[in-house]
């Protein structure tokens, strides 16, 4: 089972654990166009790495050698971010079932669901619970 973790709980986990490691699982697109978490006041940085690649979506097949590489472990405590928490849990339990236990999803992701207008980023995640992040 993965847990699903609210954002302002996991900035408390980053702030306050050596292992806590957040992983982005958006596309290079997301991450260019919409922004990415600022861990700097953390003292750390993301680690981007996309569950899905575009432009066809199909499942990364190399995300937990990626996971690797970056030098994550299981002793890691690591938070999947997404768009809205979706691609994040499938990543999650994708880490869980190759043997890294402390997985967590951060709920709602990065920019949430909609608003009643269809604007993302002001009803809950990352960005609305205004938590920093940054354009690149």
């Amino acid at each position: 089972m993965v847990d699903n973790v609210a954002p302002k709980q996991v900035w408390e986990a980053l702030v306050s654990d050596a292992h806590a490691k957040l992983v982005d699982v958006r596309t290079d697109m997301e991450w260019a166009q919409i922004g990415v978490p600022d861990l700097d006041g953390a003292g750390k940085t993301p680690t981007l790495i996309s569950w899905q690649v575009a432009p066809t979506m199909q499942v990364n097949a190399g995300f937990v050698d990626d996971l690797k590489s970056a030098g994550l472990t299981p002793e890691d405590h690591i938070y999947f971010l997404c768009r809205s928490g979706v691609r994040s849990l499938a990543a999650a339990h994708a880490a869980q079932a190759a043997g890294f236990p402390h997985v967590y999803n951060i709920a709602d992701g990065f920019e949430g669901p909609p608003n009643g207008q269809g604007i993302r980023g002001e009803v809950a995640g990352w960005q609305a619970d205004e938590l920093p992040w940054k354009q690149n």
